[in-house]
């Protein structure tokens, strides 16, 4: 069964609708600049009444690892998403919880050869790795997707060593075909199911589970 997460959640009723629709993770944006940020009381609220079954993903971008064990503590989370320029120097983000490190999609596409695949080995407590398509300007939700079928090989290989999770311009209209194409171990979606930045649209998250749910049972 492919990892499903919605990220960028702000409130618990789309928190709620998340866990209700299927999915496996529930995201949160600590990243002020990020118009889906919400505060570390709000998600903590949030993440107390969730099921315990569901994941709870912090998603931090260049804080110092202190100050992300911390948040994570009086969240509740039980994994965090580094999602800026962490991935160069994995070493230092060592938390107290299972990490997911993003990839910028592009770069490392066309640089992967260069031993990206070695970069995570020695990590404690990696969960994944998580190729998205954002940039330094704009480092998620962008609803823009990078060149999948370029990118098939490297998501193969580095499935080989860790799991693998596909992000960016993620729509319940073609998430089917990415995990059909490229078969990570999970997705991950923002954008694609919002009605405004931080605002979910129930409609479109039952969707974009339900399209994941049906590949995966044709796999099977």
């Amino acid at each position: 069964m492919t990892w499903i997460k919605i990220c960028g959640t702000t409130n618990l009723e789309d928190a709620l609708l998340a866990c209700d629709a299927g999915a496996d993770a529930v995201g949160f944006v600590f990243y002020e600049k990020s118009p889906r940020c919400v505060s570390v009381e709000t998600a903590r609220e949030i993440c107390a009444k969730l099921p315990e079954s569901v994941e709870r993903v912090g998603v931090f971008v260049n804080e110092p690892p202190e100050r992300v064990s911390v948040v994570a503590d009086k969240v509740g989370l039980t994994a965090v998403q580094f999602h800026g320029d962490e991935h160069r120097n994995p070493a230092k983000y060592v938390v107290n919880r299972n990490a997911f490190f993003c990839l910028p999609a592009v770069e490392t596409v066309r640089e992967w050869k260069s031993g990206v695949l070695m970069t995570f080995r020695d990590f404690p407590n990696l969960a994944g790795v998580l190729l998205d398509s954002g940039t330094r300007e704009e480092r998620g939700g962008t609803g823009k997707t990078f060149g999948w079928g370029e990118a098939h090989s490297l998501v193969s290989a580095i499935g080989t060593l860790h799991p693998v999770v596909v992000a960016g311009g993620l729509t319940p209209l073609n998430v089917g075909w990415a995990v059909e194409l490229l078969r990570p171990w999970g997705v991950d979606v923002v954008s694609g199911v919002e009605t405004s930045p931080g605002r979910k649209d129930p409609g479109k998250v039952r969707a974009f589970v339900n399209a994941v749910r049906e590949i995966d049972r044709k796999a099977s």
